[in-house]
């Protein structure tokens, strides 16, 4: 019972609630209204505004208020003119609206007049600014002419290790100082918010640039690298790649041989720093090797014994490391034995030296009754008979000296000098030329 007198009570007071609303809501919210009350007449809104005109030089615009609503009228040059002077007579107090009737001029003459004036505003302006202008050229140049001043002067080359890189030093001081003085004349000419636009612009420039000469640059950081350890000297004998020649030079582009047929070749740094190379100079002592095949029916133990005392008895020929003669490989057409030998490059030459070195062995050889097996081969084709078309050629006999005759003496006289040594003075007369990069004082790999 007590339940149901309570929800009775609960709903009674809901529509009293409901019912007292209505009572206050009964007249409907209407649009806002603008109050006018105690605002500036009309008179003395257009009285302000064209004040405002005049101090703006515009007075080409006609200004008329009516009823708190400012009209502009009148023929400009400068659309924006207009658009200026509503933004204005917008946000003078008492204004109800703006009606913007100004047109744009259709004369010639009065659509110039404003870029005149604004030209002649700046040349004015520049005029005005002359004096800075000159005070920021002059911190300029004094700055890049010290840096210039200082970039000759030889400490340079102590702290470089050597001249190349020291150059590459000068030309960095240089650059700074002409950033430094770019920051410094952008400074007093109030510009200084120009510096990031033409770094951003620059970084751009140079990333495009690197870009499209991406394969000199290489080269260039490759010629720093070669300089600083330099893997061959001037008029060494080497092989890049394939190339074999003295070294003439090594500039900031490529490194120059001259072949042993007397030719230039131009290899360019990058691929000699990635490359292969071979330096035939940087010991004295070279290995020569040839191979030379015997009878298989004869003594392989004494011949090549023999073998390597013919060697051996060459003054050209070096004790130590010592000659060695051994049996390579057994063929069909005979045994093969593999000589070797040493020479010293300064007093021997490596091409004539080998080619004495088989002349001497294949004499001794055959004066010791050791054939030395003919490489020609006789084909016979099984099944075809005694055709007339086949001509049989009889198969050549071997020549062999005869078991009585005494073997040459051993040829004891120096062989001619090398044919590398001779493109030394060819060298040297174009190491006369400037712009070469090896040093003899340099650090070498």
């Amino acid at each position: 019972m007590t339940y149901r007198i309570v929800l009775v009570v609960c709903l009674a007071a809901t529509i009293a609630t409901q019912a007292s609303a209505q009572d206050n809501g009964a007249t409907p919210q209407g649009p806002r209204v603008l109050s006018v009350a105690n605002g500036p007449t009309d008179e003395a809104i257009a009285s302000r505004l064209r004040a405002i005109v005049s101090a703006l030089e515009h007075d080409e615009i006609t200004v008329s208020v009516n009823a708190g609503v400012v009209t502009l009228s009148g023929d400009i040059a400068d659309p924006a003119v207009s658009q200026n002077v509503a933004g204005i007579a917008e946000r003078l107090e008492g204004v109800v609206a703006v009606n913007d009737a100004v047109a744009a001029s259709d004369d010639i003459a009065q659509q110039i007049n404003p870029a005149f004036e604004r030209f002649r505003a700046r040349i004015d302006q520049l005029v005005a600014r002359l004096p800075l202008f000159f005070l920021a050229a002059a911190a300029f140049a004094v700055i890049v002419i010290l840096g210039v001043m200082l970039a000759r002067m030889r400490f340079w080359d102590r702290l470089a290790p050597n001249a190349f890189i020291a150059g590459i030093y000068r030309q960095a001081f240089r650059v700074a100082c002409g950033i430094v003085g770019i920051v410094v004349a952008l400074d007093l000419l109030g510009a200084a918010a120009l510096l990031g636009t033409i770094l951003g612009a620059a970084g751009i420039v140079g990333l495009a640039i690197g870009f499209a000469v991406r394969d000199t640059v290489e080269n260039f950081v490759a010629s720093i690298m070669l300089s600083l350890r330099q893997p061959f000297r001037p008029n060494d004998l080497v092989e890049i790649e394939g190339d074999v020649g003295r070294v003439i030079r090594l500039t900031s582009r490529a490194t120059i041989l001259l072949s042993l047929d007397g030719n230039h070749v131009r290899i360019p740094n990058a691929t000699v720093f990635k490359g292969r190379i071979v330096n035939f100079t940087q010991n004295p002592a070279r290995r020569f090797s040839f191979d030379i095949g015997i009878d298989p029916d004869a003594d392989l133990e004494a011949t090549r014994m023999l073998a390597q005392s013919a060697l051996e008895a060459q003054a050209f020929v070096l004790d130590d490391p010592e000659e060695l003669v051994w049996i390579e490989n057994i063929t069909e057409a005979g045994a093969i034995l593999r000589v070797t030998g040493w020479i010293d490059q300064n007093e021997t030459g490596f091409v004539t030296a080998r080619g004495d070195a088989i002349r001497l062995v294949k004499d001794a050889i055959e004066a010791a009754g050791v054939a030395i097996p003919d490489t020609t081969y006789r084909i016979r084709l099984e099944g075809m008979g005694n055709s007339p078309d086949m001509v049989s050629r009889p198969r050549r006999e071997e020549k062999r000296p005869p078991p009585s005759k005494a073997p040459p003496e051993p040829h004891a006289g120096k062989v001619a000098q090398s044919e590398e040594k001779a493109l030394i003075p060819l060298v040297a007369a174009e190491r006369q030329e400037t712009g070469d990069l090896l040093a003899r004082d340099a650090p070498r790999e």
